[in-house]
C-alpha cells in the first residue's frame, strides 16, 4: 500500500519508480512482515488445495490464476508502525536481561545458533539502484560461553583435520594405483610423504577454520566470553577461567551446546602415544607399521583409509557380528569388499578388547579379546599402536543440571522434539534448550547446527521442528559413503508396523559416463520407498563423491518431495548427478500416486494447474 512506502520515497522526483516498486514489492512486503491472524483481505477466498510436500503458507492461488499475497498483509499503517518500532532496537536484550540468547559451547552447534540469532534481519529492497532503500533487523543479543576452543570438537578435533588427512589418503591412493593410472594413461614415479607436511596441513587447516568461525561471530557482533559454562538456576549462567573470580550473566533464553569427548570403555589404559584416541591420532605424531582400531563405524574407517593409504597394516577389532554395523547392509557388503578385503587389513567381530595395555619398555600393544556372547578369551594381540574409535560420550558434566532439577540419561540431557530441557519430574525446562552431541538425538556437527538454528526460530516466535530422518550423514574414504533416512532393516520394520509396503530401487555407478571418464565406476546408489506414494523414507551410496550427491535426496526428504515428482527434474551430462537420476527414474510408484495422492491426507487430491 502506498502509504506504508518510506516517506523518502514520496519526493517528485521518485513518483514514478515509487509507482513501480510498490507493484513489485508488494509480495515481498507480505511474505517479510506478515500481520497476525487477525487481519483479513477481504474477498480473497482462495480453494481448498493441498500440495503434498510444499507449504501452504508459501503461496496462495486466487480462482483467476493469480498469486496472491498471504491474507493478512500489512492491512493497516499502525500495525507496520508497531511493528518497525519493534525491530528498531536490535541487538539490545530485553530489559531484565543481560542476553537475549546465551549459549554454551561455541562448537560448530553453537556457532551455526550464535550467527542465526544475530543475523536474523528482514531486508526490504525499494531501489533497485540502491539508493533508496529501508533494512530493517530482528537480531537477538547474543553471547556465546567456551572453555576451550572456538570450533570445538568438529574444527579443532574431529571433521575438519580429519579431512585434511583423507585429502592426503587420497592423494596416495591415486598415486599408488598403478593400474588405473595406466588406465589413463598417466605414468608416475613412486609416490611418497612427508609425515609432518601432512600433520602441518591438517593442523593449519583447523587453525584457519577456527579463525574463520571465530571472526565470523565477532562480525557480527556475537559476545565471545572465554570460560567454563555453569547454569546458577532459571535463565542465570555463571563463566569464568579455573582460579579466577566468576561473571554472573542472565538470558531470556540459554542453549546448551557442549558436545562430546570420545568414549573410552574400562579396561583400555590410554597413553595418548601408542594407545591413543581419535583426537591424538589427528595429530599424526607417528605412523605405526601395525595398528588395531577399536570400532569400524566413520571414525574407524576414516582412520583405516588414512593408515593404509601410508603405509600401515590395520586390524579392525568390533564387537558386532558384521563390520561396519551402522550402514546399510547391502552397502556395508559392498563396502567391505572395497575398503577392506584388497588392503592390508584383517578384522576380529563378535569380540571385546576388555584390556589394552600400551607399549613400554620395548614391549608392544597387548590386546586382550573375548567372545562378545560367551565371555570367554578368545585371543591376544601384540600391535605397534591401537586406536580406539568405539564412538563418543556427552560432555555435560559440571554444568549445574542439579540446579534445575535435570537428571542426564547416560551422560545425555533428555530433550524433547523441540530441543527442550527435560526435568527429573518429566517436565520441560522454560527457556532451556539442548543441541548437538549433549543431547545424542544425532551426533553429527551439521545435526547440531541445524537443531541450534531450529531453537533460534522458536525463541523468535516461529515453532519449527527439525526432521532429522531428512539428515545426511558421510564417511569420507575412497570411495565414500553417504546415507540419509532409512536402512531397509529399518524401513522394512516401520513398514511392518504401519501397515504399508517398500520397494527397493538401485543403480551402479558402472553406467555413469563421468565415473567410467574417471575409471572409477565401483559404486552403488540404493532407494528406499513407497510404492503406493512414492514417498523417499531412505538412499544410501556408496561411489565416487557419495557424500556430495546425498544431498538431493536429503533435500528431497526434508521438502517432502515424492519421487513422482522428482524423477522429472533435469541433471546436466555428463555429471556424477545422473547416479541419482537414474535412481529416481527407475522406482516404480503406483499409477495413483502420480496424481497427487498424498498419505498425510488419506484421500485423493489432485494437481490443479492455474494459467
Amino acid at each position: 500500500p502506498p502509504n506504508l512506502l518510506p516517506t523518502k520515497l514520496s519526493h517528485p522526483s521518485n513518483d514514478l519508480r515509487s509507482s513501480q516498486l510498490q507493484k513489485m514489492h508488494s509480495f515481498s512486503f507480505s511474505t517479510a512482515i506478515i500481520a497476525g491472524p487477525n487481519h483479513h483481505t477481504s474477498g480473497l477466498s482462495p480453494p481448498s488445495l493441498r500440495f503434498c510436500g510444499l507449504r501452504r503458507a508459501t503461496l496462495r492461488f486466487s480462482r483467476a490464476g493469480r498469486s496472491e499475497p498471504r491474507r493478512g498483509s500489512l492491512s493497516s499503517k499502525l500495525h507496520f508502525k508497531k511493528l518497525s518500532a519493534s525491530l528498531s532496537d536490535n541487538g539490545s536484550a530485553a530489559k531484565a536481561f543481560d542476553y537475549d540468547l546465551v549459549i554454551i559451547g561455541a562448537g560448530v552447534g553453537g556457532h551455526g545458533a550464535a550467527l542465526h540469532a544475530v543475523e536474523k534481519v528482514h531486508k526490504l529492497l525499494i531501489d533497485s539502484t540502491g539508493v533508496n532503500s529501508v533494512s530493517v533487523s530482528s537480531g537477538l543479543k547474543t553471547a556465546i560461553i567456551e572453555g576451550d576452543v572456538i570450533g570445538g570438537t568438529c574444527v579443532n578435533r574431529g571433521c575438519v583435520p580429519s579431512k585434511a588427512l583423507l585429502a592426503v589418503s587420497g592423494r596416495m591412493r591415486e598415486l599408488q594405483n598403478e593400474h588405473h593410472l595406466k588406465a589413463l594413461g598417466l605414468q608416475v614415479s613412486a609416490a611418497g610423504y612427508d609425515r609432518q607436511g601432512v600433520a602441518d596441513h591438517a593442523n593449519n587447516l583447523a587453525l584457519k577454520i577456527r579463525n574463520n568461525l571465530t571472526n565470523s561471530m565477532k562480525a557480527i557482533g556475537v559476545d565471545i566470553l572465554i570460560g567454563v559454562g555453569t547454569i546458577l538456576g532459571p535463565q542465570k549462567v555463571k563463566y569464568g577461567k579455573v582460579g579466577a573470580s566468576d561473571n554472573v550473566i542472565t538470558a531470556k533464553n540459554i542453549i546448551i551446546a557442549t558436545g562430546s569427548v570420545p568414549f573410552i570403555p574400562r579396561g583400555i589404559e590410554v597413553d595418548g602415544k601408542t594407545v591413543i584416541t581419535s583426537d591424538h591420532a589427528l595429530k599424526l605424531e607417528v605412523v605405526p607399521d601395525w595398528v588395531a582400531i577399536v570400532g569400524s563405524g566413520y571414525i574407524g574407517l576414516e582412520f583405516s583409509d588414512v593408515y593404509t593409504a601410508l603405509g600401515s597394516e590395520v586390524t579392525f577389532i568390533e564387537a558386532l557380528d558384521q563390520l561396519m554395523p551402522g550402514f546399510d547392509p547391502e552397502i556395508s557388503k559392498l563396502a567391505q569388499r572395497i575398503l577392506i578385503n584388497p588392503r592390508k587389513i584383517d578384522y576380529h567381530t563378535g569380540v571385546f578388547a576388555t584390556k589394552i595395555t600400551p607399549a613400554e619398555n620395548g614391549k608392544p600393544v597387548t590386546i586382550e579379546l573375548i567372545d562378545a556372547k560367551t565371555k570367554e578369551p578368545k585371543d591376544t594381540l601384540e600391535v605397534d599402536a591401537a586406536l580406539i574409535a568405539t564412538g563418543r560420550a556427552p560432555f555435560t558434566k559440571g554444568l549445574g543440571l542439579e540446579n534445575i532439577n535435570v537428571a542426564t540419561k547416560r551422560g545425555f540431557i533428555p530433550v524433547d522434539e523441540r530441543m527442550r530441557v527435560i526435568d527429573a519430574e518429566g517436565n520441560l525446562v522454560p527457556h532451556l534448550y539442548c543441541i548437538g552431541d549433549a543431547n545424542g538425538k544425532m551426533m553429527l556437527a551439521h545435526a547440531a547446527s541445524a537443531q541450534g538454528i531450529s531453537v533460534v526460530e522458536q525463541v523468535s516466535g516461529k515453532d519449527h521442528v527439525l526432521n532429522h530422518l531428512s539428515i545426511p550423514a558421510a564417511c569420507f574414504t575412497h570411495p565414500e559413503i553417504s546415507m540419509v533416512g532409512l536402512t531397509e532393516p529399518q524401513a522394512k520394520e516401520k513398514a511392518e508396523k504401519h501397515g504399508f509396503e517398500i520397494s527397493i530401487a538401485k543403480t551402479s555407478f558402472k553406467a555413469n559416463t563421468k565415473a567410467l571418464a574417471e575409471n572409477e565406476g565401483e559404486g552403488l546408489a540404493k532407494l528406499i520407498y513407497r510404492p503406493d506414494n512414492g514417498e523417499i523414507l531412505g538412499v544410501h551410496i556408496f561411489g565416487m563423491h557419495a557424500a556430495d550427491l546425498i544431498h538431493e535426496a536429503s533435500n528431497a526428504i526434508a521438502l517432502g518431495t515424492r519421487v513422482q515428482d522428482i524423477k522429472y527434474v533435469v541433471h546436466a551430462h555428463p555429471t556424477l548427478s545422473e547416479v541419482l537420476d537414474e535412481l529416481f527414474k527407475s522406482a516404480k510408484v503406483s499409477l495413483l500416486s502420480s496424481y497427487g495422492y498424498c498419505a498425510s491426507q488419506q484421500h485423493f487430491d489432485y494437481y490443479i494447474s492455474f494459467q
